[in-house]
């Protein structure tokens, strides 16, 4: 039963990238017909398994984000960020990294960030003379970074999928904090390392020229605040707990703080301030990767069920080191994203395995959360992947998607691979 549990989870991935139907949909179908008729579970059970808190945390987190999509601030806010920058083009590649997880940390998330960063990305190697891997990998690793934030899209995500898995509230929080600060620091150190090589090599940037963009709007100032109130709503009790452990009435109010729900209070406040449109709002919110999260979750709930996570965790617990276990499931996990989705296929399946891993080998979750993540997110820049697709699809001519797909493939994609490689090696030695 397990091997047909994880064959379905292999054919749904295959099926939907070759047919471009969403995966969720295959889940949910192999679920059913698994589940019912190999397994004898009963309708109500299977349709039980559907992922119903991570379903409401993200969609209500995305329907607050999406005023501020819909309305301009977050295209405005990027705007402002990279003019700021124009007079000094050494530090381009920084300065789209910064903006971009700036914009993706306060909720755009990963894909809506590359859909109007990406354009500007490419149009800026054009003018100045940046190269195009170091480009690519800028836009990318930021948009990644800004939204495995604590309360960004991914890291909401992360955050859910962990505590579906059995982690602690609270310990999840902690996680995503650490996932965050490891996929922020590599691209820093990727950044740094291809900046002083362009440098010795003579390649001098030329100035940015980018006329100055327009005042945020009355409306677009009132979302920009009232984002920043959400974060700050959100992300003080948790810390304010870590803070002060023993304060009951810290303790009381952290215990009712729910993202899902506060951000659900906040899209009724954007609506009574008129921030945004309720039929653009809801047009917004990414229901393809709901389905497609949500849909793989009931699949990997049944493999659950059937006792597949167990055996795959005793047989790594068995069959491979303790210390070498963070850094193989980072490159399991770089090998999955180089042809499905981090946030609907690879972290889904992934995660269930970290608890029952980190009881037998004696490991700290946190560190097999963050290498699977930054072991994911290494190869998303592939053309085969979301991010890399993307970044192809927003080439500005045919010439320049010719020159980027082996590009991306071929060199940013491993350079990718080898900084998470060497990261989650650190992070095993320092456990």
């Amino acid at each position: 039963m397990s091997i047909i549990v994880v064959s379905s989870i292999a054919l749904a991935i295959a099926l939907g990238y070759f047919t471009r139907i969403n995966i969720g949909l295959f889940a949910i179908a192999f679920a059913y017909l698994i589940g019912c008729f190999a397994m004898d579970l009963s309708t109500s059970a299977v349709i039980a398994m559907w992922p119903l808190r991570l379903f409401f945390v993200i969609f209500s987190v995305c329907l607050f984000y999406s005023f501020a999509m819909t309305n301009g601030t977050l295209e405005k806010l990027a705007e402002h960020l990279l003019y700021r920058c124009r007079r000094v083009p050494a530090l381009l590649p920084f300065a789209i990294f910064l903006t971009a997880t700036a914009i993706a940390a306060m909720g755009a998330g990963y894909y809506t960030v590359l859909a109007f960063m990406a354009p500007i990305t490419l149009i800026l190697c054009q003018r100045t003379g940046l190269g195009l891997i170091t480009g690519g990998l800028a836009v990318n690793y930021g948009a990644l970074a800004g939204a495995n934030f604590a309360s960004s899209q991914s890291g909401i995500i992360f955050r859910g999928l962990m505590t579906t898995a059995g982690v602690p509230e609270g310990e999840a929080f902690l996680n995503a904090l650490g996932i965050f600060a490891a996929t922020f620091v590599v691209p820093v150190v990727v950044l740094t390392i291809l900046t002083l090589i362009g440098r010795r090599s003579g390649n001098a940037l030329n100035a940015i020229e980018a006329e100055r963009p327009g005042p945020f709007s009355p409306i677009q100032r009132k979302t920009l605040w009232l984002t920043l109130v959400m974060m700050a709503v959100v992300l003080a009790p948790p810390l304010a707990q870590l803070a002060l452990p023993g304060n009951e009435t810290v303790a009381f109010v952290n215990g009712k703080i729910d993202i899902g729900l506060i951000a659900s209070v906040f899209s009724v406040i954007a609506l009574l301030m008129k921030l945004g449109d309720e039929r653009k709002a809801f047009a917004a919110v990414p229901w393809s990767t709901l389905i497609m999260i949500c849909g793989v979750g009931m699949l990997v709930s049944l493999a659950v069920a059937a006792g597949t996570i167990d055996a795959l965790a005793a047989w790594m617990g068995t069959s491979i080191p303790a210390a070498l276990v963070p850094v193989v499931l980072g490159v399991i996990a770089a090998i999955m994203s180089l042809f499905s989705s981090t946030l609907g296929v690879v972290t889904p399946a992934l995660f269930p395995l970290v608890p029952s891993l980190a009881d037998t080998l004696s490991l700290n979750p946190a560190i097999l959360f963050i290498a699977i993540v930054v072991g994911a997110q290494a190869t998303s820049i592939s053309p085969f992947s979301s991010g890399g697709s993307l970044i192809l699809g927003s080439a500005p001519d045919e010439e320049m998607r010719r020159s980027l797909f082996p590009r991306l493939l071929f060199r940013a994609a491993p350079i990718g691979f080898f900084a998470a490689l060497a990261m989650n090696i650190v992070l095993t030695v320092l456990a």
